[in-house]
């Protein structure tokens, strides 16, 4: 059994998804999200890099809707959301991170702007906040993503917090 307490983290999370806050998350949330990351770095969406992260965010979209949809009816309630996501949490929390690996690669993309493969903590900033995350938090949350203290960010290290975001308290 899944603790109250658990489901609330959980639900917690939600928020961040439903970048339109209508109260559920559907593909629009995951395309605005793309929208907004294009826009941060000035990257067109009919570039390969921008084409990538709409394709990403479709995948992550799938998904998603893979494991919470419930009804099939395209948009993810909350109550959805903690279903799907604590049942596969409670199975493994990298294998949830990995419907987002698509997503998340092609955002590493297009934050790298020197094109070393790996962006740096200011680029993560930028990108958790196009995300709508306040910018105290985004600091915050893109120093502890450079988790070897290098001050450069990979994918191997994005995917790790993401799964690790859903299991951690606040």
């Amino acid at each position: 059994m899944v603790s109250t307490e658990y489901e609330r983290k959980i639900a917690a999370r939600f928020a961040g998804f439903d970048q339109d806050g209508n109260g559920y998350i559907d593909r629009e949330d995951f395309n605005a999200a793309t929208k907004a990351v294009l826009a941060e770095f000035g990257t067109p969406a009919r570039s390969d890099k921008g084409q990538s992260l709409y394709i990403g965010a479709e995948a992550f979209w799938q998904g998603m809707a893979g494991i919470a949809d419930r009804d099939g009816d395209q948009r993810i309630t909350r109550e959805e959301f903690v279903g799907g996501a604590v049942k596969r949490l409670r199975d493994n929390p990298e294998r949830f991170a990995e419907i987002a690996r698509p997503f998340l690669h092609a955002a590493l993309a297009v934050a790298d702007t020197d094109g070393d493969g790996a962006a740096t903590v200011d680029e993560a900033v930028r990108v958790l906040k196009a995300l709508g995350v306040p910018e105290e938090i985004a600091a915050a949350a893109a120093g502890t993503l450079d988790a070897d203290a290098d001050g450069r960010i990979g994918e191997a290290e994005v995917v790790s917090a993401f799964a690790r975001y859903f299991t951690v308290p606040e």
